[in-house]
């Protein structure tokens, strides 16, 4: 890694040595902080680490915003930086919008004409910088937020204006590069992905002989099923679990997580969540889940999961006790893939969209022999061990990416590497 000829001690503990032209100024100095309020009629922006600071209608995650009090968010202009309540994990945000935003959040613009937005844009999401904003944080656990007065106080590094253009020119390069790369992986993971709900659409309703007779099973979203299988309401596979926990046999609850259960990350008392518990579902091991509920906000394919122990869940979903000679993971595949099909939206009902076990038992569904239940889920769990198993090694390969371009980010903007107009 090409260096500066000369460095010092920035005196700067996140900046460590510096090239020895550079300065360093307070953020106070180089900053101005914006509270403008009183304009109800801009549009609401949301702050991203994405994204940067863009209208809350453009974001994916949108989140619900209480139409009143909008004359007392606060006001944003382009080329503003956004502080906001998770700047400490991902950096401070650029803001590419006019609008408002939440009062809780700190808004500064830089006064300073010896930097560049561009460069700060870089400084400020670097990995070096976003060390620096830890140090920064006031409050515990999910409180936690970044003290401004405290901010204002650190100093940053300046370097030549020429250099950071040509900083910015060179990252903007670089992470092109890495970007592309990166997307290319997403895309196979894609593709793998596709791949895995392939696989076990077409063999939980087709089986694996291929030459097998079919017959019509009068299920317009499989058609065709082998012959020898029967079609049964849902009625005859599964009743519905409704058991409370209500004598508090379990105090750890489990959630969904990408269409698996696993256990909640509590981080209240255990005394203030008795009451909320005792309502829960208790579950036995290999009961079926289905996050039954906002059907019409299902933007994501995740909704059932098998459970892998006993233990409890929130009774807002819909829980299935297998009844016997019923394979509870044969059905769990198939269940996963009509939602991925999008199959449960159509069983709603409600403004919300709502499944109840009421509807779902009326649904015909495949059942074949239980021997052959048993080989096609082991079927399916080999080919989608080895799948998972390509996608682990992907994801790792991304992960070395996003790590080396923030690497790399830091290194230019602190001097750690040089980049000067002539490189």
């Amino acid at each position: 890694m090409k260096q500066y000829d000369k460095y010092k001690d920035s005196g700067i503990s996140w900046l460590g040595e510096i090239p020895e032209h550079w300065e360093t100024r307070k953020i106070k100095f180089v900053f101005t902080e914006r509270s403008q309020k009183g304009y109800p009629n801009e549009q609401i922006l949301c702050s991203t680490q994405s994204y940067g600071v863009i209208p809350q209608s453009m974001y994916e995650n949108r989140v619900v915003v209480v139409n009143k009090g909008f004359e007392n968010l606060k006001l944003v202009c382009v080329g503003d930086f956004v502080i906001s309540l998770r700047s400490f994990q991902g950096g401070i945000e650029y803001a590419y919008y006019r609008g408002i935003i939440s009062a809780a959040y700190t808004i500064i613009r830089l006064i300073d004409n010896s930097l560049s937005q561009e460069y700060v844009k870089l400084l400020f999401k670097s990995h070096a910088f976003i060390q620096l904003l830890k140090t920064c944080v006031v409050g515990i656990r999910e409180g936690q937020n970044i003290n401004y007065s405290i901010l204002k106080n650190k100093f940053i590094s300046i370097p030549p204006i020429s250099e950071q253009h040509a900083m910015v020119e060179y990252v903007s390069q670089k992470c092109k590069k890495i970007d592309k790369y990166i997307q290319n992986k997403e895309k196979e993971i894609t593709a793998l992905d596709e791949l895995k709900q392939s696989i076990i659409a077409e063999t939980v309703t087709k089986g694996l002989d291929k030459n097998v007779a079919m017959k019509d099973s009068d299920i317009a979203w499989i058609g065709k099923v082998p012959e020898h299988w029967k079609i049964k309401r849902s009625a005859m596979l599964f009743q519905e679990n409704k058991k409370k926990n209500s004598t508090l046999e379990y105090e750890r609850a489990m959630k969904f997580n990408y269409g698996t259960l696993v256990d909640k990350n509590e981080t209240g008392e255990i005394k203030e969540l008795e009451d909320t518990y005792k309502n829960y579902t208790i579950l036995d091991k290999n009961d079926i889940v289905i996050n039954c509920l906002n059907l019409n906000y299902d933007f994501v394919s995740q909704r059932v999961a098998i459970s892998p122990k006993r233990g409890i869940i929130t009774s807002a979903y819909l829980v299935l006790r297998p009844r016997k000679n019923t394979n509870a993971h044969y059905y769990n595949y198939l269940l996963k893939a009509m939602d991925s099909m999008k199959l449960f939206h159509g069983m709603g009902t409600g403004i919300r969209l709502t499944l109840s076990f009421d509807e779902f038992k009326k649904q015909l569904l495949p059942i074949p022999p239980l021997s052959e239940q048993e080989v096609i889920v082991a079927y399916i769990n080999s080919k989608c061990e080895k799948i998972d198993k390509m996608k682990s090694s992907i994801e790792s390969q991304i992960t070395a990416l996003k790590e080396y371009k923030q690497r790399l980010i830091s290194d230019v903007v602190t001097g750690k590497k040089k980049v000067t107009p002539e490189n």
